[in-house]
């Protein structure tokens, strides 16, 4: 069972850059597809960025595109950077793992049952 934890969390102004990491412990990730979903108060978790278990490949939601960039820096850490942080991206950001998943496959929120505690980006304006 791989646990994660992540970190990097905080409040910044609109404009900001915040980077978010994850750690697993318990296994490596390989071969877990990694992703970032975040979930605002009062809304459903959504998938937000992620990245396949080779590193090769990443998928996003639409509205990160060109601000967030996810990367894998070794088999047991991924980071997320954000930049031009809005206050819309404000939100509790959690990590996941999915076995055998690729990166567009990590977008299935439901399919997700390995979570990360989450960490807290506010964005004010």
């Amino acid at each position: 069972q791989v646990q994660l934890v992540e970190s990097g969390g905080g409040s910044v102004q609109a404009g900001d850059s915040l980077r978010l990491s994850c750690a697993a412990s318990g296994r490596t990730f390989s071969p877990y597809g990694i992703g970032w979903f975040r979930q605002a108060p009062g809304k459903e978790r959504e998938f937000v960025a992620a990245i396949s278990w080779s590193g090769g490949s990443t998928y996003y939601l639409d509205s990160v595109k060109g601000r967030f960039t996810i990367t894998r820096d070794n088999a047991n850490m991924v980071t997320l950077q954000m930049n031009s942080l809005k206050p819309e991206d404000t939100a509790v950001y959690y990590c996941a793992v999915r076995e055998f998943t690729s990166a567009q496959g990590m977008s299935a929120t439901a399919a997700i049952r390995i979570w990360g505690q989450g960490t807290q980006v506010t964005v004010s304006s």
